[in-house]
Formats: C-alpha cells, structure tokens, sequence
C-alpha cells in the first residue's frame, strides 16, 4: 500500500471515521491496530521484525530503569560520598552494558538483513574464499524504526525519558504508521504524549493537513515521478549520453529526489495532521543553503540530529577521541588545527554512518566519505577563505556573493547526487568524465535531447510549470511567508478554485506507471 495510493487515502478515511467514534481511551490504540494493520498489509510475515525489535527495547529500557531505582533505594542508606559515587559508577556500568545488548541486538538485525549480502561478497573478494551471498527482502521502514527504536533506549540511559511500562505504547511509538515509510525519524519525548493523549477531529486539522498532502502528492506525482522519465532514460544508457545531457540528468534527478522525498513527507505529516498529532519537518528548503554544511542540517534533518546525538556526540565524547584532542593541542598548540583535528573522526563516524545508513555497496560508503572530504577540506582551508575575501574585500552580504555560495553549494549536491544514483561506483565515474566530452550536439539543437526516456513536449511543459510553482511557493517560505496561513484567509471561492486546481492536476498531470499504477518512493526502499 503505497502512500501515494488510493488504498492508502481510502485506509486514512476510514481510519479518522473509527478515530472520531471511539471513545477518548481508546483512541490511541485505533492508532496501534491500524499502525499494525498497515505494516501487515505492506511486509506481511515480516512484522515479525518490528515486533521483536520493540520487544527488545521495552524489556532493555524496563531494565535500566530498575537498576536506577534499585540503586537509588541502595543509596538512602548510605551516608559516605565516596561509597555514593562507586555506587552509582556500578550502576552505570551495568546499565551500559546493558543498552549495548539493546543497540547490538538491533543493529545486528539492521546489519544482517540489509548488509550481509555486500559483506560477505567484500570478504569474498579481499580473501578469496566463496561465502554464500544472500539478498533478503526488507522489512518495510526498518532502516527508519531501527534508529527511532536506538533512540529510545539511549535516552532511557540518559534519563532524558523515563521507561514506559506499557509495552503496547512502546510498540506504537515503534510503529506509528505514517512515519515507517520514510521518516521522518521521532524522538520519544517528542512524539510519545501525542500519540497517547486523544485527539478531536477538528476542521481545522482536517483542512491543513488534506492540503499538506494534496502539496506533497503534486511534489511527487506531477514533478518527480515525471522528471524520473528523463532521468531513468539517461542514466540506463548513459554511455551513449555526454556533456549537457548527462548534466541534465544529474540536475533533475536532483530535483526528482527533493520533489519526491520531500512530497513524500508532506504526505505523511499531512496524514498525521489529520489526527492532531504533528511530526516533525524533515526539509527546510536546503536549496537555499550556502555551505554543504548548512544543506545537510536542512536536508533530512531528523537523520542528521539523529545521527549528531548518536553518534556525533558519544565519539566526541570517547577516550580515542579526548587523546586525539590532548594530541593536536600538543603539536598545534593554539592554532586553529587544534581545534580541527578532535573534529574529524567523529564527522567520520556520522558521514560513514550516513553512508551505510543509505544502502549497502562502495558507492555509498564513497557517498559518505565524499561529503566528510568537502566539509574537512571546508573546515581547514576557512581561514584562507577569509584571508581571500579580506584581501579582495568582497562583500559577504551582497545578494550576487550569497547566489555564488548557493550554486557552488547546488553544484556539490549534484555531485553528490551523481554517486547516489548511478548504478555503481564505476558507472558514477565514468558519467562525471563525460561531462567534460561534449560531443553530438545536434541532439540539443533539434531538442532530441530533451525527449529522452518518453517525455513529450507536453510532459516538459508540464515539469516547468510544475518547478515554476514549487519554486515560488519556496521562495515565499524561505522570506519567512506562512504559505498556509495566508491561503486560509483568502476567500473561499479563492481557496477552492486553487484546491480543485491542485486535484486536476496531480489526476490529470501526475506521471504513473503502467496501468496507472502509482510509482513507488526512492527513499521508501530504506
């Protein structure tokens, strides 16, 4: 049941009717059985993953609370600091071991099922011997419920948020179904209180949320799916495509995977909405960013806090990394690579992380460590850049300096794009040479090159007046418009002749499959 599915509109409203009726205590385990309803539906037997990963981590986070509390108990009848302090070390040893079990446990599964096949055809090569290559189908979400479910019992560890002996609210946090197909990624203390406080139906819910997936449904049925024609096209036969077209390709990949990832979003939290119950934003625009910095905390953004407090923090924080810092401040002293070197290996770790968590196979690991390389060399080479602009005395707030750090920002992107969607490492390679090997040009003067994969004439004309839309509409956000609050207070004739106009479009407009068949998610793969 895809998101972007009649079935998936038709579950939703009948869901809100059975929410609207049931009585308030009750409400939130409507929202358990159809979280499982759904997943059954998508993954069928392997439900049985998400329920042992919820089962893991409700009896991991139980456990360290009652070593907290039997140690508070232990600690009333101890009057000595020092015998106080060893007291409570012990009890966090035994609770650390304890969430590495929990974290261990679920990262194997993680790790086994998505990553086993890549693994042992790696050893396979390196040591010349044949391990049996196995490639599993993957429960649906469980890159996305694996991280919210570590999440949990971490901040169970760090007394962010108590245990909750409910394992049924556990389950539901786990497995609150608009958010499995793509994220965006929940915290406990963020989501858990929504999800268990009842909820009105309200007409207002009802509105903004129905709009905010008629918005992403346009992001992804009417741009994305319909600029993947092109892309697809080129990106199959790359080989007989150079110079323009290949950059062409790489272009609306990226705006393929932005419309869709962030469509898909909006979908999702529009569903939400619906019930009262708000996710977080995964996309602030990151187009608009003037540093690959400043992208990736716009871009995905509940996979790159996660990936900060889980990973970013803890290695900064270990022993390897507090002797590489005392190490750099004794060669470099006070200069700025002292603060630089204690930096690197946690961005390792996160962009390593970013990479794995994104698929198994070099050209992912390379995607990580492609954008580790740009921000380390970012980082080392700053105080030259600000050596060059002194020097030249540019005007760091003038509008065409800022234009200038958002392509060189976009054109980053794209290369990394580039390595994401390329069939492999090798195949990524050889499309960036061929950007510089511009040959038949006759194919953009007689705009062969602009129907490649199907698309017609119509089809580009649709696509830029689709991007056309989408860019305006972003524009307006990022100078701080409420888009929604002020097409509330337009006139009712106004708001819909502008709503029948999006559902004209996404039905007449929208790019499917055959026999009409919706077009399933890039990032729903994960």
């Amino acid at each position: 049941m895809l998101i972007n599915s009649i079935q998936f509109i038709l579950f939703i409203i009948i869901l809100l009717l059975i929410y609207k009726i049931m009585p308030k205590k009750y409400k939130w385990t409507v929202l358990l059985i159809a979280s499982y309803i759904f997943y059954f539906l998508n993954s069928s037997k392997l439900i049985a993953f998400i329920l042992v990963s919820t089962i893991s981590i409700y009896f991991v986070a139980i456990k360290m609370q009652k070593i907290d509390e039997k140690a508070k108990i232990q600690a009333k009848n101890i009057e000595d600091k020092e015998e106080k302090k060893k007291l409570k070390n012990k009890a966090k040893k035994k609770k650390k071991i304890v969430l590495a079990v929990g974290i261990i446990f679920n990262l194997a599964i993680l790790v086994f099922l998505k990553y086993s096949g890549f693994i042992a055809g790696s050893l396979n090569t390196i040591l010349h011997i044949n391990l049996p290559i196995f490639k599993f189908i993957l429960p649906l979400g469980i890159s996305y419920y694996t991280l919210q479910a570590i999440s949990y019992i971490v901040d169970v560890y760090r007394g962010k948020v108590e245990a909750d002996k409910n394992i049924a609210r556990v389950a539901l946090f786990v497995a609150y179904f608009p958010q499995l197909v793509q994220g965006p990624i929940g915290r406990y203390d963020e989501l858990a209180n929504q999800l268990y406080n009842p909820h009105e139906i309200t007409f207002k819910n009802l509105t903004y949320g129905s709009e905010l997936m008629l918005w992403g449904y346009f992001k992804k049925m009417v741009i994305a799916d319909r600029v993947a024609m092109y892309v697809n096209g080129v990106f199959a036969d790359y080989a007989n495509y150079s110079g323009p077209i290949i950059i062409m390709a790489i272009i609306g990949y990226t705006l393929q995977i932005y419309a869709e990832f962030s469509g898909g979003i909006d979908i999702v939290r529009g569903a939400s909405q619906m019930f009262g119950i708000e996710l977080v934003e995964n996309f602030k625009r990151p187009f608009y960013s003037k540093s690959v910095d400043e992208f990736w905390r716009r871009w995905n953004i509940t996979l790159g806090t996660w990936l900060k407090d889980y990973v970013f923090y803890p290695v900064s924080l270990s022993k390897v990394t507090l002797k590489l810092t005392n190490f750099s401040r004794k060669i470099f002293k006070t200069s700025y690579f002292a603060k630089i070197v204690p930096i690197s290996l946690p961005l390792l770790c996160v962009w390593l992380g970013n990479g794995f968590w994104h698929g198994s196979g070099l050209k992912y690991i390379v995607y990580g460590l492609y954008y580790y390389a740009i921000m380390m060399l970012g980082k080392i080479f700053e105080p030259v850049g600000k050596k060059i602009i002194s020097l030249l005395k540019i005007n760091v707030e003038a509008w065409s300096y800022k234009l200038w750090q958002m392509l060189r920002t976009c054109g980053f992107v794209c290369i990394g794009m580039l390595i994401f969607r390329a069939e492999n490492l090798n195949a990524a390679i050889q499309m960036f040479k061929s950007i510089f090997n511009v040959h038949n040009l006759e194919r953009i003067f007689n705009g062969e090159a602009f129907l490649i994969g199907g698309m017609t004439i119509a089809d580009i004309v649709v696509l830029i007046i689709a991007t056309v839309i989408f860019i305006g509409i972003s524009i307006a956000k990022e100078h701080g418009k409420n888009i929604r609050e002020s097409f509330a207070k337009q006139n009712l004739a106004f708001r819909w002749v502008i709503l029948y106009g999006l559902i004209f479009a996404i039905i007449v407009f929208g790019a499917y499959g055959q026999g009409y068949n919706p077009q399933s998610f890039i990032y729903g793969q994960f």
